[in-house]
């Protein structure tokens, strides 16, 4: 008995379902890895203080106070767990891509995909360059001002990703 799987057959609400399926569930397994490979660290009790230790710091230069760790350069094992985790997101969807290429999804789905992979990727990029590496509180806050501009890029990925899909 040959048992055959014909997945671009599959209508498109059952393949968005499938490849939400698959990316839920890797991003569990994402998540069960880093926590177990940073077990040695104490990652809980890490995530626990690093929340307890929360106050309110100005914004150099700006006169206006946000939340932020009173030391977090004492967090520097947690942002490195924060670092693998983002960095396996954006794996993770670089393989949702190829999926999605693959099951032929429709072009606003695969530039959705590429716009999570420069973000997810991106992030883990500023989270090694800001946060592990932080030796000043301007460092979180600069953190966070890159993680919104990020958030712009990707939009504008998105939307450069369906243009050239009209245009060409």
């Amino acid at each position: 008995m040959k048992i055959s799987l014909n997945l671009q057959a599959l209508t498109e609400k059952k393949k968005e379902s499938l490849i939400t399926a698959i990316y839920i569930g890797t991003v569990f397994i994402l998540l069960a890895i880093v926590y177990y490979a940073n077990l040695p660290n104490n990652l809980w009790n890490n995530i626990v203080n690093f929340f307890s230790s929360f106050t309110l710091a100005e914004i150099p230069g700006a006169g206006v106070s946000l939340p932020a760790p009173a030391d977090p350069h004492a967090f520097v094992s947690l942002y490195s767990a924060v670092f693998e985790f983002l960095l396996g997101l954006g794996i993770l969807e670089i393989g949702i891509l190829a999926l999605r290429i693959y099951l032929q999804s429709p072009v606003a789905r695969k530039a959705e995909t590429v716009a999570n992979i420069v973000f997810w990727l991106g992030a883990s990029y500023l989270a090694i360059a800001y946060l592990v590496k932080m030796t000043i509180m301007t460092e979180w806050f600069m953190f966070w001002a890159a993680i919104i501009l990020l958030g712009g890029i990707s939009l504008l990925v998105r939307a450069f990703v369906i243009l050239a899909k009209r245009h060409g």
